[in-house]
């Protein structure tokens, strides 16, 4: 029965090591894991042209073009935000984090990694929401946006205050391709916004453009 009492006890001391994190060292340039190779700047220059006049990453470039017709948020809520014309509508939804359910990677106290990945929005601390679902429909069909395009985007926030009032670039822009539109968001963090901008090319995915640490 003693020996029992202590391998029990020596379980119990590991597993509370295991889980234990240290505090964030002070002054510490931690690793940061996140990766460029999906930013704006390496568009082909049609797209490049187009995302240039709604995107942050892009304003440079998109100053002196004409914008690109805009389908605006028609709800919002804590966990989603809604956008919806005659032919098309869009749902994104979060939803809380539950960190003892991924394995979350530490570089002397600041997260880097979860679940082994990269990850955007809070970065260096735990979230509090991921993106749960992005659906988008187009007349009947509903277009298949994958885990993938979104499973590592973390912390969003619909808005973002702007010197006392509450604004949001995020819609659905039409490209002058008629074949073409771009959901967009765009999460304001302290650590260093991102936007995210998902392409969709005769009502299927495409890819994403994603660029971050600005603002």
């Amino acid at each position: 029965m003693k020996k029992i009492l202590i391998a029990v006890l020596f379980l119990y001391s590991f597993n509370s090591i295991a889980q234990g994190v240290q505090k964030p060292k002070k002054n510490y340039e931690y690793q940061d894991t996140r990766k460029k190779n999906e930013s704006f700047v390496k568009l082909p220059a049609d797209l490049k042209a187009e995302l240039s006049t709604f995107t942050f990453a892009g304003i440079d470039e998109g100053i002196k073009r004409e914008p690109l017709t805009k389908i605006p948020f028609t709800s919002v809520g804590t966990d989603f935000m809604s956008f919806e014309a005659s032919n098309i509508k869009a749902t994104v939804t979060t939803a809380p984090f539950n960190a003892s359910k991924h394995k979350l990677d530490y570089d002397e106290g600041y997260l880097i990694r979860i679940d082994r990945k990269t990850y955007y929005g809070g970065y260096s601390s735990v979230p509090k929401k991921y993106i749960s679902n992005v659906t988008i429909v187009m007349g009947k069909d509903t277009v298949a946006i994958p885990a993938a395009a979104y499973v590592d985007l973390y912390n969003l926030n619909f808005a973002y205050s702007d010197k006392g009032t509450e604004r949001t670039t995020n819609g659905i822009y039409r490209s002058a391709n008629p074949h073409r539109i771009y959901l967009y968001l765009f999460c304001k963090d302290n650590t260093g916004s991102y936007e995210v901008t998902w392409i969709i090319y005769d009502k299927k995915y495409v890819r994403r453009v994603l660029d971050y640490a600005f603002m």
